[in-house]
């Protein structure tokens, strides 16, 4: 009988999104195979405290044994060793964790692969991917430059529109544009966008600190709120249009799943909408005409691939409920992914349960990190 895979998972993170991947988290240590795979978790606090605990034997079952507050799984990497468990050999009650400098990749490490649950700035941006780039550690999903595109809205735009892929108006300046000019940019939304329009801030996910603004006094109060969260905002046109959603999974060759609409409780679909109330429903798959299906899903493939994608994302769209003219809204590198999130439902309606989703994640992730190892970084000048 082979050996088990070793996993580490990483989660939690600084980001405003840290309570999203600690459910994200969970809903993986209940439902992975433990016939196959061995579970090493690393906990990331709000404050960037890293803590790391012995390997999983069975499924976790509270949020307490997550963050290492009731006991039942011992803490390892104290604060001061913040990095510790990527680039130092760190001792977790006897055992090796993460130690990776070397260029062999993980045969020392005691893991084979990470999987980065991590969701928002600080995770899902490409600075976790970049340390393990680093550490030469196979890792589930989205590269560097795929998931510092897919975080920064305003990137993410410019990318899409060189591609030709349809979008709303928007338009974005940072804090010290907003404080030197106010007045212009009051002007050039007004006339460019007008109310309502909706404020987001740039680097960020799971709709946080997403605002609906209707007049002036509106607008200035939502951007001054989303600055709470980035130092760059982004401000959209208000489009008529059901939400849908498509799920894709893969490295240079990607699949998309079936599309999903969202219909949201509230009025647009925000952090409570997607996570508090639980009213929202999804409907799988969405009902659509079936070439409309196919062209959304051909675009998210094109996103995908513009993107330099790899491993899983998904892609949302709007869809005008007047002209059924299609828009692009924006990529997720790193997804809500418990069992009843809108990416492993979508891979489930197209036949992939939860367990296969996961298998299929890891095996991405090594068969990436394997071809990366016959690319020459240096070469000898004689």
């Amino acid at each position: 009988m082979s050996r088990k895979i070793r996993i580490g998972l990483i989660y939690g993170g600084k980001s405003g999104e840290h309570d999203v991947s600690l459910q994200t988290a969970l809903a993986v240590m209940k439902a992975v195979d433990f016939n196959k795979y061995e579970i090493t978790p690393f906990y990331i606090s709000k404050k960037g405290e890293w803590r790391s605990g012995a390997p999983l034997l069975a499924p976790a079952e509270s949020k307490e044994v997550l963050t290492f507050s009731s006991g039942e799984t011992a803490a390892a990497a104290p604060a001061s060793n913040a990095l510790a468990p990527i680039f130092g050999a760190i001792q977790t009650k006897g055992d090796v964790a993460i130690a990776a400098t070397n260029t062999a990749g993980m045969k020392d490490t005691g893991l084979d692969v990470i999987f980065p649950l991590l969701h928002g700035t600080f995770g899902e941006d490409g600075t976790i991917q970049g340390l393990l780039e680093m550490a030469n550690i196979p890792y589930v999903g989205a590269g560097v430059l795929a998931s510092a595109v897919g975080m920064d809205k305003v990137m993410m735009k410019k990318v899409f529109a060189q591609e030709g892929l349809p979008q709303c108006i928007f338009r974005h300046f940072t804090r010290t544009e907003w404080e030197k000019n106010r007045a212009y940019h009051l002007i050039e939304l007004e006339t460019a966008i007008g109310y309502p329009c909706f404020v987001k801030p740039a680097n960020l996910g799971s709709s946080v600190g997403i605002s609906k603004a209707r007049n002036q006094e509106e607008l200035i109060e939502a951007v001054n709120f989303a600055f709470q969260y980035d130092r760059k905002v982004i401000i959209e046109e208000n489009i008529d249009a059901r939400e849908i959603e498509v799920a894709v999974l893969g490295n240079d060759e990607p699949i998309a799943s079936v599309a999903g609409e969202i219909v949201s409780s509230n009025e647009f679909y925000d952090y409570k909408a997607k996570y508090m109330d639980g009213k929202s429903a999804m409907v799988i798959p969405a009902d659509i005409p079936e070439e409309t299906s196919e062209q959304i899903r051909q675009l998210a493939l094109q996103a995908f691939l513009a993107v330099d994608g790899s491993g899983l994302s998904r892609v949302d769209f709007f869809l005008g409920k007047i002209d059924q003219k299609i828009y692009i809204n924006e990529i997720n590198t790193m997804p809500g992914f418990t069992p009843f999130s809108m990416y492993p439902l979508l891979w489930k309606e197209t036949g992939k349960p939860y367990t296969e989703l996961l298998d299929d994640l890891i095996r991405l992730a090594i068969e990436r990190h394997t071809a990366k190892q016959n690319i020459q970084y240096s070469f000898d000048v004689e």
